[in-house]
């Protein structure tokens, strides 16, 4: 199954590159010859979704250089009016498989390079299990939501938006659904959780919430202000530590289990040689598998030739010493993308730019053929290579993280809604099925240690995305507005889903105490249903049902006035 999954993943990514290199000449967004470049954001997306068909749309974008387009690789808009105008359902289908490529290449290079260079930095520094797992742990589950928050931001005013809810979104599907499943997949085991664990993360949680609400409600921040904010999370590192120090004095140890390892791999029976297995499946291997692996490729090789991977189940010397050649080459592109974005870029700059980082990647990719055995991943020197991983995961995540954003925002423009309800739930969702599978999985599989470290990194995490996603997002934007304090981009539907987000946490807070500390059908039912009366209730107010209703009242109270 996962194999198919793969190979189809791969063939719809050929199939629109194939699609593109035949509708036009570029990926790049085809609309840089506007003839009125003075319009004003708002303005400008208000013309644009008041036109009424596709073919005045697709006019405006090839006459208009639209601010309502955010910033990406490939204008989302200019493909769904322009090229697919005569066949919305190609459009359509079309704006959903990009959407399902970009979900799976942002959350298959977090978990495949992002979390590995982590897991190996983590015993390389040193890091004790406490400390780990509110730092790396949740940097290597919360990497896309950091991403997409921070890239969210940096795209432009109206995209913040986006960044935002998919935060909030994030937590409030994390805690309130996923706490919720699992209560409900586990509650006829009476599985107790740790009285003191939870209190801490709640309580951590809502007093984040409630200094996110202020910032909200006075809608400026400054440079100070943001810092003060990312910085609370230094607060929790220190209140997790010391908790963790007080238990193991108090213990006299505990067990530590390793980062970022929540599956384990099923062995042979020790009966049989694996020279046995192996040779047997080699055998079933024939020319169709081989052909399978090949469609792999195109989604695979990028990645594996610019992301240095020093892993012992995937190490190779030859496409070790080509990350090393290609990443700089990689860096360079993405530096020159962003300067012909702002126009600030000669023809002499750019060549100087990637003559050098030619010339950087030719010198480590000969220290990395001299420096290296093909059997093995290297011993010494361990700690450039993981940067170096570390750092073009990092890459990798923010480029496909940029992509989704303008995807859901030109999906908003296109279905006439609100990017901040697509953050909220598309963005949020498809960011948190990870977590969503993997913590019920480990409550499940793992007894009462399972269910304790689900139920914590269901609140870790949020605290990690919105102090770290969230905060860092807020620290650059501020740095970049002043000495004029940064305007919070946002509306009233935060406030809304605040709300919901806080009475999830305090429905938990005030039940399961009087429960016991055990999971159980009442904490998930009334979890669940919290979850179920915000989604109608933003998917009203995107369908416009909840203004009839307020007019529809409004007129009944007339009528009866008179």
């Amino acid at each position: 199954m996962a194999k198919a999954h793969h190979v189809f993943l791969n063939l719809s990514f050929l199939f629109l590159v194939a699609f593109f290199i035949k509708t036009q000449p570029s990926l790049l967004p085809p609309r840089r010859r506007a003839i009125n470049t003075h319009l004003t954001e708002q303005q400008g997306c208000r013309d644009f979704d008041s036109l009424e068909d596709s073919s005045s749309k697709c006019a405006y974008l090839r006459t208009t250089d639209s601010p309502c387009a955010p910033p990406g690789y490939v204008d989302y808009l200019y493909l769904f009016y322009c090229l697919c105008g005569d066949a919305p359902p190609l459009g359509y289908a079309l704006l959903s498989l990009c959407l399902l490529l970009l979900f799976y290449v942002l959350g298959d290079t977090a978990s495949r390079y992002f979390c590995s260079s982590l897991d190996s930095l983590s015993k390389i520094l040193g890091l004790s299990p406490a400390i780990a797992g509110v730092t790396l742990l949740s940097l290597g589950n919360g990497a896309p939501d950091v991403f997409s928050t921070i890239v969210s931001f940096a795209s432009s005013s109206s995209v913040g938006d986006v960044g935002l809810s998919s935060v909030l979104g994030g937590a409030f599907f994390v805690s309130s659904v996923v706490v919720g499943v699992i209560s409900v997949a586990i509650g006829s085991f009476s599985i107790p959780i740790d009285r003191s664990s939870f209190v801490r993360d709640v309580c951590f949680l809502l007093l984040v919430l409630c200094c996110l609400l202020a910032v909200l409600v006075v809608g400026e921040i400054g440079v100070a202000g943001a810092v003060l904010f990312a910085s609370l999370y230094v607060a929790y590192v220190v209140a997790v530590s010391a908790s963790s120090c007080w238990r193991w004095s108090g213990a006299g140890g505990g067990l530590e289990v390793p980062l970022l390892d929540g599956v384990e791999v099923e062995e042979p029976p020790a009966c049989v040689p694996k020279e046995v297995v192996r040779a047997s499946a080699r055998r079933r291997a024939g020319c169709c598998v081989r052909s399978l692996r090949v469609l792999e490729l195109p989604l695979y090789l990028p990645r594996r030739l610019t992301i240095p991977d020093v892993s012992e189940e995937r190490w190779s010397k030859p496409y070790a010493a080509a990350s090393v050649v290609l990443a700089p080459i990689l860096l360079a592109a993405l530096w020159d993308t962003r300067q012909a974005a702002t126009e600030e870029a000669d023809s002499e700059g750019r060549l100087t730019t990637y003559l050098f980082a030619g010339l950087v990647g030719l010198v480590l990719g000969m220290v990395a053929l001299e420096t290296t055995e093909s059997s093995k991943p290297p011993n010494k020197f361990l700690l450039p290579w993981l940067a170096g991983g570390f750092l073009m995961s990092v890459v990798w995540t923010y480029i496909t993280a940029g992509e989704l954003v303008s995807l859901l925002v030109s999906i908003g423009h296109v279905l006439g809604i609100s990017p901040s309800v697509l953050g909220v739930t598309v963005l949020a969702w498809g960011n948190s099925v990870g977590d969503l599978i993997a913590n019920v999985a480990m409550a499940l599989n793992g007894g009462e240690d399972g269910a304790q470290v689900a139920i914590s990194g269901c609140y870790a995490g949020p605290i990690f995305n919105t102090l770290v996603g969230l905060g860092l997002s807020l620290v650059l934007s501020a740095w970049n507005a002043r000495p004029a304090p940064y305007v919070i981009p946002g509306d009233s539907s935060l406030f809304v889903t605040l709300g919901f987000l806080m009475a999830g946490l305090l429905w938990a807070l005030a039940v399961l105490p009087r429960r016991g500390m055990k999971l159980d059908r009442v904490v998930g039912i009334g979890l669940l249903a919290i979850y179920v009366c915000f989604l109608c209730l933003r998917i009203s107010q995107s369908v416009g049902l909840v203004q009839i209703c307020r007019q529809l009242l409004h007129g009944s109270k007339l009528i009866m006035s008179v």
